[in-house]
């Protein structure tokens, strides 16, 4: 079995930065995109960042030059540093990780438990 923890959330004050990490552990093969998505209540969740093996970064358009993500393959941990935080950047922030295990030739994707990012004005 795989696992994501996640840490970093909290409360800032609009303009504040925090950094959210996730590590994934367990039968792990080889990790394909990790990413970083978002959920306020009532709607769905939406990517925020993801970024490949190699390094390949996507972001949504709302967050660009604001949150970078990173990834650390030797220790299978990816994150997000956000800056110059915004009230509407208020969600519950989830890791995901596309996880190989040995033997098993498809990956499967693997969600953290959330983790709380206040932004207040």
């Amino acid at each position: 079995q795989v696992q994501l923890v996640e840490s970093g959330g909290g409360l800032v004050q609009a303009g504040g930065s925090l950094r959210l990490s996730c590590a994934a552990s367990g039968r792990i093969s080889v990790i394909n995109d990790m990413a970083w998505y978002h959920q306020t209540p009532g709607r769905q969740r939406e990517l925020v960042a993801s970024i490949s093996r190699g390094g390949d970064t996507v972001y949504v358009d709302s967050v660009k030059g604001r949150f970078t993500i990173s990834r650390d393959n030797a220790k299978n941990t990816v994150t997000l540093e956000m800056s110059g935080l915004k009230p509407e950047d208020t969600a519950v922030y989830y890791c995901t990780a596309d996880v190989r295990t040995t033997g098993i030739l498809l990956a499967m994707r693997y969600w953290g438990q959330g983790t709380q990012v206040t932004v207040s004005a």
